[in-house]
């Protein structure tokens, strides 16, 4: 190995923890200013619930877009790592079926504000669809096929219809206080479980 190839591998080093769970603090703190204030909520708000300097966070993020798709991703990851994780710490998996599913709409509540404001560029977010649906859907599914296996709700769900029913009951949600879309999602979870 020469010298270039040390090189080479030292600027293809992950992120060190430290620095991975302050990024991941400040997306996280960035998701919360969001859905309090929306998608164009000051930097400073962020900035001050995060804990850090505004410079920090133009450090890690150039533009609002950069943020807004960063936060968009690791909400997506986030929910795609809660699966398994309920499927190993929950008593049934329509238990965690249905905790997945509450997940699942508190990103859909950021969700909505974070795609309205990338739709003004259709190629960047077809791709953060397509994100989205690469990692949501296989992990419904293998939440849908637990329950099923238990024999706790019907062996032909499809992973897709589930997330496109939760995701219409969530639609105005945050325009109409009268309407409480959690509760009728729970509704929906609840009808899916097979009678004992």
């Amino acid at each position: 190995m020469n010298d270039g190839d040390v090189g080479a591998g030292r600027s293809a080093r992950p992120k060190r923890t430290d620095a991975r769970r302050n990024e991941e603090a400040l997306l996280d703190a960035a998701a919360a200013v969001f859905v309090e204030s929306g998608v164009d909520a000051p930097v400073r708000a962020i900035a001050a619930k995060a804990g850090v300097g505004m410079g920090t966070i133009y450090r890690h993020f150039p533009t609002r877009a950069d943020l807004i798709i960063a936060v968009y991703r690791h909400q997506v990851d986030a929910c795609a790592e809660a699966g398994p994780a309920l499927l190993a710490t929950t008593a049934t998996p329509y238990a965690a079926l249905g905790r997945w599913i509450d997940l699942f709409v508190d990103f859909l509540v950021t969700k909505h504000g974070l795609a309205g404001v990338l739709q003004s560029d259709s190629t960047g977010f077809d791709t953060l669809h397509a994100y989205f649906l690469d990692r949501l859907v296989p992990v419904c599914g293998e939440l849908l096929d637990a329950a099923a296996a238990a024999g706790e709700v019907r062996g032909d769900l499809e992973p897709y219809a589930l997330m496109r029913g939760v995701g219409n009951l969530c639609i105005g949600a945050d325009s109409d206080p009268r309407y409480d879309a959690r509760r009728l999602v729970e509704l929906l979870v609840a009808g899916l479980r097979l009678p004992k």
